[in-house]
């Protein structure tokens, strides 16, 4: 292998440390940022604000840079709570335009095997929005994935005690993939088309 220079080889491996990037897209993408210095300084300006300003949102744990969300704060109906697994899955639905409700993140999906529990996941706070007696319907949205399955029946029995509607969202997204890749006009059936647990 060449020897790069310190800070080049040090910018390969945060990289390569994004998701889906390995070598050759690393060193693919440093040699153009090499090349377009507009660009890399645009970029690591835009890094610097986003770790900055980004935040959660303080109820539904989305990403914001104004607490409450836009979403939160906005004429939404908060009487329906979307519960999703992660702020790219909130994006998700909002694609699909078919959902008018509120959201609840949850950060993650339960997998024991993984050390994910009920307590490291926003579950807490989502039945501490539903004691509050406003929600008459929540609809897990969690992936169909053997993880996102055992998240929603995990839920599904923590919320209907509550005598609040419980409903999943219609299995027309394939089993086994993640919210936030699937198109807006099927995440749109899936939500039309929702089931009570």
């Amino acid at each position: 292998m060449l020897n790069f220079s310190i800070s080049f080889t040090r910018l390969l491996g945060e990289l390569k440390k994004l998701p889906g990037v390995g070598e050759k897209t690393a060193l693919r993408l440093a040699f153009y940022l090499l090349k377009s210095s507009d660009t890399a300084n645009a970029l690591a300006e835009s890094l610097l604000e986003v770790t900055t300003k980004v935040r959660l949102c303080s109820i539904c744990f989305g990403i914001t840079e104004d607490d409450p969300c836009i979403i939160c704060s906005g004429d939404r109906d908060e009487r329906i709570i979307c519960v999703v697994e992660e702020p790219q899955d909130l994006l998700a639905v909002e694609r699909s335009h078919a959902f008018r409700g509120r959201y609840h993140v949850l950060q993650g999906a339960l997998s024991p095997l993984n050390g994910i529990t009920p307590g490291r996941l926003k579950i807490a706070e989502l039945m501490k929005r539903l004691g509050e007696g406003k929600t008459i319907e929540v609809v897990l949205a969690t992936n169909f994935s053997v993880e996102g399955e055992a998240t929603a029946l995990y839920l599904s029995r923590l919320i209907k005690p509550l005598g609040v509607k419980v409903s999943r969202l219609a299995h027309g997204i394939p089993l086994g993939s993640d919210l936030e890749y699937v198109d807006a006009a099927t995440v749109q059936r899936a939500l039309e088309g929702r089931n009570e647990l």
